[in-house]
């Protein structure tokens, strides 16, 4: 497995349009990544930074790696949550979980599903999702370890498969 996050995995191109659209859409993230950026000394000033595009400034972050690994989890989440829910939507569906297109309601506690409905998820996801479902459910077991039972046999599984499972992603938008 690479030791890369599942979001580094992702070609630059798409961490640049998931930066930029929590740049565009939310002023506290614009002014997080002005600030990190000015805090690296690079000779940028935050007036400077304050001012450019949504995508020339998320272009910079991802250029100088200014994510850490919170915002890689909230970018993820975005990601597989809000801009491109299919994959979360197929895993649920068939692991049996309650959701509203894709979003588990907050009165969910984990494990959200036994080990057969997460096996019967993982297999619906790499059916339906290929590459990108390998990578969705790289990314909830890296960080639902506990909350989905049976996804590291799953993983285990796709290791023994896959000499090259450190594959980047498909670019999917």
């Amino acid at each position: 497995m690479s030791k890369l996050s599942p979001y580094r995995q992702f070609p630059a191109a798409r961490r640049v349009q998931l930066v930029t659209h929590a740049i565009a859409s939310s002023r506290e993230a614009r002014s997080l990544y002005v600030d990190r950026l000015v805090a690296r000394g690079r000779g940028f000033r935050a007036v400077t930074l304050k001012g450019w595009s949504p995508d020339r400034l998320a272009a910079e972050v991802v250029r100088t790696n200014a994510e850490n690994s919170h915002d890689e989890l909230e970018l993820l989440q975005l990601h597989y949550v809000d801009l491109e829910p299919a994959i979360q939507i197929t895993f649920l569906d068939a692991a049996g979980v309650e959701h509203d297109n894709g979003r588990m309601g907050e009165s969910l506690e984990p494990p959200y599903a036994n080990t057969e409905s997460v096996v019967r998820g993982a297999a619906a996801v790499l059916e339906r999702h290929g590459a990108d479902g390998v990578h969705y459910l790289r990314t909830i077991a890296r960080y639902g370890l506990g909350a989905w039972p049976g996804i590291e046999t799953v993983i285990a599984a796709l290791d023994a498969q896959l000499p090259a499972s450190g594959q980047r992603v498909a670019d999917s938008g």
